[in-house]
């Protein structure tokens, strides 16, 4: 599939899980042909209770990744946030309330309905230090050096062209400033034809970089202090109806799947 081709299957995705969740307040993490029980293991309880007490029940609703970002980023008062990939807008609303009045969070994304929704999240929940953009994550609409951290929510591996996604980070990032995202990574070598099908069980039309591949990336980049922390392992049973289904016998594939996926907290400084 081109590179197009990639961007308009996950818009097309997204923007049908936006419209389903504004109708019905649910949505499934892999769109309406996944059962709830395939995407558990990788979006399930990923936010505590008082954290989305404020919230309104469709941006949690709308959280389709595999992290907490905002949790991790160990974000401060007074600082300027881009989430990449913003969706329904809950890391923003979250990341606003951590820097405070005197800060400032904006989300970013390409679909027009998580857009929608994301801003009527923002009207409900009455916060005001808050702007979300329309755009790419290749091509960030926001000047250089003009965030102090960057978040993003299982949302890069979905992006043909990731050099330029760490490029454009390090571009709008003030010198020092922080990469700290959730994302999806492969640890070790995968047979091709299995690792597109458990990708796609994890991230719907997914293209999970290599740790060390991850890692030479944001590097090449400009970025320093790299460190991968894994925070929820995947194990072959985990996927074992969406394999099923795909006509892989999970049993056989274990030795060469098992506990190699993995959702991931990655940091990096400008």
């Amino acid at each position: 599939m081109s590179d197009e081709g990639i961007k308009d299957r996950v818009r097309e995705k997204y923007g049908q899980a936006a419209l389903r969740i504004t109708s019905a307040g649910t949505a499934s993490c892999c769109g309406s042909e996944a059962s709830a029980g395939s995407c558990d293991p990788v979006t399930a309880n990923l936010y505590g209770a008082t954290e989305t007490a404020d919230l309104p029940d469709t941006a949690v609703a709308a959280s389709l990744g595999c992290g907490n970002p905002t949790a991790l980023a160990e974000l401060r008062p007074g600082e300027t946030v881009l989430d990449l990939g913003s969706g329904g807008g809950i890391d923003v609303l979250l990341s606003a309330k951590r820097v405070g009045p005197s800060g400032r969070a904006y989300g970013l994304d390409m679909t027009d309905e998580m857009l929608a929704l994301a801003r009527e999240n923002q009207r409900k929940a009455g916060v005001s230090n808050v702007e979300f953009l329309k755009g790419e994550i290749e091509a960030i609409p926001l000047p250089d050096a003009s965030v102090d951290v960057i978040i993003s929510n299982c949302v890069i591996n979905l992006s043909a062209d990731k050099d330029r996604v760490f490029a454009e980070a390090f571009r709008v990032l003030r010198p020092g400033g922080r990469f700290a995202v959730s994302d999806v990574v492969v640890r070790g070598e995968v047979p091709a034809a299995i690792r597109r099908s458990v990708e796609l069980w994890i991230g719907c039309i997914a293209g999970a970089l290599e740790e060390s591949d991850y890692r030479a990336r944001l590097a090449k980049a400009g970025f320093g202090s790299v460190e991968i922390e894994p925070t929820r392992v995947y194990r072959t049973e985990d996927a074992q109806e969406f394999l099923a289904r795909e006509g892989l016998d999970a049993r056989a594939i274990a030795p060469s799947v098992d506990g190699k996926f993995m959702s991931a907290f990655i940091r990096a400084r400008k």
